[in-house]
């Protein structure tokens, strides 16, 4: 954790950029998440799967949350050549919520849960079952899985104590609308 915290310190622009977009994004995606029952830190899975940007992965995963298109349409969103709403804020964030929740059902952790996220529900759950081990923390993951639940939890203390790493809190700007 002390290497991603160190990665993600006041030089690293890519960081300040985050915490803009999440000043921005988080209003919009913790009353969903509280709608859905899923705890507030699960928003850090945005900022960790793509950065807030709206790129695609080398993988084709799109989207504030990174979805693939079969699973986007799984879970409600419309992918096609014209239309692809994997980049529509609340619509993508009710399906991760409903993907989420689904994962929860069976993994009954929601250390498991983001760990799945990254890699796959059914990844880990193989690995659950090879391993006999369902704690995260005592598993043994590939590397960006077994680093990716510290990747959240090093975002949410950047993003909550940002003097602590060397920035100043974000302000949001209001736009003035004329009245």
């Amino acid at each position: 954790m002390k290497k991603i915290l160190a990665a993600h310190t006041y030089g690293n622009t890519q960081t300040n950029r985050l915490h803009a977009k999440a000043a921005k994004w988080f209003p919009v995606i913790e009353p969903i998440l509280a709608a859905y029952g899923i705890p507030n830190d699960f928003k850090y899975l945005a900022l960790v799967e793509s950065g807030m940007a709206e790129g695609v992965s080398p993988k084709g995963a799109a989207g504030i949350w990174q979805f693939m298109p079969g699973t986007a349409r799984t879970y409600g969103l419309r992918v096609n050549g014209n239309v692809d709403e994997r980049y529509n804020l609340r619509k993508s964030t009710i399906a991760a919520c409903k993907y989420i929740k689904e994962m929860y059902k069976g993994l009954e952790s929601w250390t498991l849960v983001a760990a799945a996220y990254n890699v796959g529900d059914g990844r880990l759950r193989k690995q659950i079952n090879n391993q006999n081990q369902d704690n995260y923390y005592k598993m043994r993951l590939n590397r960006e899985t077994g680093g990716y639940v510290y990747k959240v939890i090093s975002m949410k203390q950047i993003m909550e104590h940002p003097k602590r790493y060397g920035y100043a809190k974000p302000r949001v700007l209001l736009a003035y609308n004329g009245g």
